[in-house]
């Protein structure tokens, strides 16, 4: 049923059952038939293209889409993030799903690069509705030109874990409790300059705690500060951009924020993009930051880890398929990585960890769209590079390993839950410890962990998963996603890996085990959302006998943002 577009751009109406539940959270935070023919029809890329019938105004469990455009809670119509109910910039074809073909990651009313918003219909102050659209634009000059947009996000997390990383981490109970800020000002001057800067500071605590590093506790510090220029060349909207910034123009299980601790990922460099009506190229060569340095603004360039590369994306003609409008994406991408010390370590034959530098080109693609009720996402990736051991005189090892990834989903028509039923299914090559040419593949710099394991118990390297996932959406604001994936070893002579590094058991045999999880996310209102993850990380007999443990892993995140 559509909801009428006169419905204020965030309307949120919580049931009786909902305000008990408000009630509640308050006490507790502190704690078809055959395949049909297949047309495929060219459109102008001005055409409006409506994917299906479906609520003009996105529902409250869109407001921040998920990191993949396969499986969000609620399918959204074309227009659902136009103005004034969403706040995309214009990406045209590009905007669809959860908008991450733009380039700039996943956007809804608000985004992961919060800088990716676009609040300038506030200009028109009728179309303030909120409390904090006061924040959102505010000009500085009478003609309204030179303008400033605010954000912010306060995130508090708390996990009890038990047995953490299979036993490894040596607790048999841990309790954490993390928190961080981030804050942002946007600054555009006219419609060709903009400026950006945002703040972070983060703290970390807890009882039997690990783990905790510089990523989970930072004084005050710049998270991002760049200047884009940006305008019309050679019929593209195009732009330049330069200084500190996140870079999202990756598929999330290769390159992502590092969302899963409190200080995300920035890069040093420059990226430029073009954007046509139905093809896309973007190009960057950046070098990290360095966070370790103790004290306030003390983060400098760390020129010991580069990233580097180009992308395109293609959208095909859309076509027809079960009597609905389909579509697809195909993304083409070259990225370079280069990398010091222990997020370049290789594994030994009686797997200890060897560090060193490593380069890594990765050549891969990705084909994903939806086709009537079918969502779909598939993808792989080629790695080439070399490895050299920390030491004086140490040769060069090649590097041959790569991935196939894909996600294949059924949602079920005019489901009053938006039920999304799909496989998972990803292969990871692993090499043998004992030969010179590296084949096990890794991406270093921090990939969405939950894609494949929300216990962030095991990672993308040496394994294959396959699982089902269920998701369900219940009063337009509360999403609830089980899965159920399996795990083995691709290769027996590497070890198990675990995010940034890898396990020391030594057994026979492949498998590694399973993990039953599920994730609850209820956005309870425009600004506040709570999401709480349950797994339990089921090791196999082998991997118990040579000292691997099961365990359970429970999170909790509560976030106010505007």
């Amino acid at each position: 049923m559509s909801v009428p577009s006169v419905l204020p751009r965030r309307m949120f109406v919580p049931s009786h059952t909902t305000r008990g539940c408000l009630g509640a959270l308050a006490c507790c935070v502190p704690v078809s038939s055959a395949l049909a023919s297949v047309s495929i029809t060219a459109r102008p890329a001005s055409e409006t293209i409506q994917v299906h019938a479906a609520a003009t105004v996105p529902p409250p469990a869109e407001y921040l889409p998920s990191p993949s455009p396969v499986g969000q809670p609620i399918r959204p119509s074309a227009t659902a993030y136009r103005h004034p109910s969403g706040h995309r910039y214009d990406w045209g074809v590009f905007n669809r799903d959860n908008a991450e073909d733009s380039g700039f990651g996943a956007v809804g009313l608000y985004s992961v690069a919060r800088w990716a918003e676009d609040w300038s219909f506030l200009r028109n102050a009728t179309k303030h509705d909120d409390p904090f659209d006061v924040l959102k634009y505010v000009p500085i000059t009478g003609n309204g030109q030179v303008w400033v947009s605010f954000s912010g996000e306060t995130r508090v997390r708390n996990w009890f874990e038990n047995r953490p990383l299979m036993g490894s981490a040596h607790v048999t109970d841990s309790g954490r409790f993390a928190v961080r800020n981030l804050y942002g000002a946007d600054v555009h001057v006219g419609t060709h300059v903009r400026l950006y800067g945002e703040l972070v500071n983060a703290d970390a605590g807890g009882w039997a705690a690990y783990g905790y590093g510089s990523t989970y506790r930072k004084h005050l510090d710049a998270q991002q500060a760049f200047v884009e220029v940006k305008g019309q060349v050679a019929g593209a909207k195009a732009g330049f951009l330069f200084g500190r910034q996140a870079f999202l123009d990756m598929p999330s299980y290769v390159l992502y924020y590092r969302m899963s601790s409190s200080v995300p990922l920035a890069w040093n460099g420059f990226r430029t993009y073009a954007v046509w009506p139905r093809v896309r190229v973007d190009a960057w060569d950046f070098v990290g930051t360095d966070i370790t340095p103790r004290g306030m603004f003390h983060d400098t360039q760390d020129y010991g880890t580069r990233l580097y590369g180009v992308a395109t994306t293609w959208a095909p003609p859309d076509f027809t398929f079960a009597g609905q409008t389909g579509y697809s994406f195909l993304d083409l991408f070259y990225l370079g990585t280069k990398v010091d010390g222990a997020l370049s370590a290789v594994s030994t034959p009686a797997f200890t960890v060897q560090s060193g530098s490593a380069t890594r080109n990765n050549f891969g693609g990705r084909w994903h769209g939806i086709a009537g009720p079918i969502e779909f996402s598939t993808g792989g990736i080629w790695q080439g590079g070399s490895f050299r051991a920390t030491g004086p005189n140490s040769p060069a090892r090649p590097i041959d390993a790569w991935s196939v990834n894909a996600t294949v989903g059924y949602r079920i028509p005019r489901d009053r839950f938006h039920s999304f039923i799909a496989m998972q299914a990803d292969v990871f090559s692993g090499g043998d410890a004992r030969r010179n040419t590296i084949g096990t593949y890794v991406q270093p710099f921090n990939p969405q962990l939950p894609y494949v394991d929300s216990s962030l118990t095991v990672s993308e390297s040496n394994m294959i998963d396959i699982g089902p996932e269920l998701r369900m959406t219940f009063y337009r604001s509360l999403s609830v996603q089980a899965r159920y994936p399996v795990y083995w070893r691709y290769s027996t002579q590497a070890p198990v890996s675990r995010p940034g590094s890898q396990y020391a058991f030594q057994y026979v045999g492949r498998f590694i085990g399973s993990a039953p999880q599920a994730t609850l996310t209820w956005t309870i209102d425009p600004h506040l959302s709570w999401a709480q993850t349950l797994a339990r990380f089921m090791t196999s007999s082998a991997l118990t006998r040579a000292g691997g443990s099961s365990g359970t892993y429970y999170m909790s995140s509560l976030s106010l943002r505007f």
